[in-house]
């Protein structure tokens, strides 16, 4: 899957070159926080989106890799020459120095993982702002030995003697360390101050006024007689690019909710009740569910399960699809997570941890021109577009679900059996947390089937049954996340009404894995 085109989306902003770096969509995200756009690119195509972007800004990603090996992320060193700001971050800051006169070498004392303190030598623009000594957080094997000719040390580390270093005649800047992980305390001053105050960005970024604009791309994009054919789940993303579709077109978009039989409690009911009833789509309900099991049965890998999931839910779509003659456009729900994750340094995934859904599944022959209208969005950006829609919160602000659905939080082999009691416990966690009001900090809260026999006690009989996991987690992007404690008096209740009310289950667990280095979906 390609970037987004680089005509699409604003002009001016932040150019971010991904080098590889695992968490480049925080750099992306920290930025637009600021009210400012941004995009992220690959080496190989950064001067292309430059000259179509036209910038204010740029910033080099960290990565994975050495700068001096042979086959190194190649950025056309034309990046530095266009005369705006650039920071680089890391592996950017060490590619920036290997281009500018100075030295990159194996830190074999240098190294540093993990926090340390940032001893501040200048406090002038990009430091202004931030504390002495603070925490900053490193991850880097290599070192800067050397600086090229202009560039000064503005803040040190022990043992990192060029923790930030700056050229303030070319407005060049380089930090060690990583600025938009939660980890660095001032990193958002940092970056901030670099987007601000030293590029001078334009902070005009505000995703909830975009819904005409999209509109307007839907309607050039399909033409007065264009018909959209999609795949409509339920969750926030297909919702809201269905709404705006339907705006733009009207009766001309034809949805198709598949029930692959991995939904939640009253998933389908709810999706039929809004979107045929009240926003008045043409929407075709495909029971699907004995289809979808019945390829599910004896698998037990998660990969596996992803990957079939997807496969079906193509076929299935498909064979819809081909009743509905004169769509020639697919809308989806794509949004800019989707994409980033399958662009890095090499045109190759960072570091593939899942397989996407609704990204790349599609089969080449389908013949059909993509509508994806939230494609340059983060999460939290579609949940203002949403609600900009009118689009009512416990939609928009409903807690995200996975496209596999039930079927990565049920480990091992996927069967009804283990479905219904999932289903029924992932209600009632539901329930007691979002009847407290308790969701509106939190990023999810689920159950989880491990299938895992103990033993327990029911009306003074032995019993051996399985394990309901908890899952309670905050984040801004998914992209990390912490675990939650509950208020006692909620654990004990969900606790004791899984316990007597499923059956199937004789203990119940909470999971206190934070992400990184757990995932936050089990599967």
């Amino acid at each position: 899957m390609s970037e987004p085109n680089a005509s699409e989306g604003p002009k001016g902003g932040v150019l971010i070159v991904d080098f590889g770096a695992q968490y480049c969509q925080l750099i992306a995200r920290r930025v637009r926080e600021l009210g400012v756009y941004s995009r992220i690119t690959v080496p190989e195509r950064a001067m292309f989106t430059f000259a179509h972007m036209r910038p204010t800004a740029v910033i080099l990603s960290g990565g994975p890799r050495s700068v001096y090996e042979h086959d190194a992320p190649a950025l056309d060193p034309k990046i530095l020459e266009q005369g705006v700001p650039v920071l680089g971050i890391c592996y950017g800051l060490q590619w920036m120095a290997q281009h500018t006169g100075g030295e990159v070498t194996p830190a074999k004392e240098g190294a540093e993982y993990g926090r340390t303190e940032l001893h501040v030598q200048d406090g002038r623009d990009l430091l202004a702002g931030v504390r002495q000594d603070g925490t900053v957080w490193m991850s880097h094997g290599d070192k800067v030995a050397r600086l090229g000719p202009g560039f000064a040390v503005l803040a040190k580390s022990q043992p990192c003697p060029f923790a930030v270093v700056g050229d303030r005649q070319r407005r060049f800047f380089g930090l060690q360390f990583h600025p938009e992980v939660a980890h660095t305390e001032d990193g958002g001053t940092i970056l901030k101050n670099f987007v601000l105050d030293i590029a001078k960005c334009r902070t005009d970024w505000n995703p909830g006024n975009l819904a005409e604009t999209k509109v307007r791309a839907v309607r050039e994009l399909v033409g007065d007689r264009g018909e959209v054919v999609m795949g409509l789940s339920g969750g926030v993303d297909s919702s809201v690019a269905a709404v705006l579709i339907h705006r733009a077109i009207g009766p001309r978009l034809h949805c198709v909710f598949v029930d692959n039989g991995l939904l939640r409690s009253g998933e389908r009911e709810g999706v039929e009740a809004l979107f045929r009833d009240q926003y008045r789509m043409d929407l075709e309900v495909v029971d699907a569910s004995e289809r979808f099991l019945g390829e599910l049965k004896g698998v037990s890998d998660p990969e596996q399960k992803r990957k079939i999931i997807g496969r079906v839910f193509v076929e299935v779509f498909r064979e819809k699809a081909k009743h509905k003659r004169d769509a020639k456009f697919l809308g989806q729900g794509t949004l800019y997570p989707d994409v980033i994750e399958s662009v890095a340094a090499h045109g190759g995934a960072t570091s593939t941890i899942k397989s996407h859904h609704n990204v790349g599944g599609l089969p080449k022959d389908l013949d059909m021109t993509l509508v994806e209208p939230l494609r340059d969005l983060f999460k939290d950006e579609v949940r203002a577009l949403g609600r900009e829609l009118g689009l009512p919160s416990s939609l928009v602000d409903r807690q995200p679900f996975p496209g596999p659905g039930l079927a990565v939080r049920c480990l091992g082999e996927v069967t009804r059996e283990k479905l219904e009691p999932l289903r029924f416990a992932d209600r009632i966690v539901r329930e007691e947390v979002e009847q407290r009001g308790l969701h509106t900090k939190l990023w999810q809260w689920f159950a989880v089937y491990l299938p895992q026999k103990s033993v327990g006690v029911k009306g003074d009989a032995r019993v051996y049954e399985d394990v309901c996991v908890l899952r309670i987690v905050s984040s801004q992007d998914a992209m990390t996340a912490d675990w939650e404690l509950l208020p006692v008096d909620v654990l004990k209740r969900i606790g004791n009404r899984i316990l007597n009310e499923v059956r199937g289950f004789s203990r119940v667990c909470l999971d206190i894995s934070s992400k990184p280095p757990a995932t936050i979906e089990w599967e």
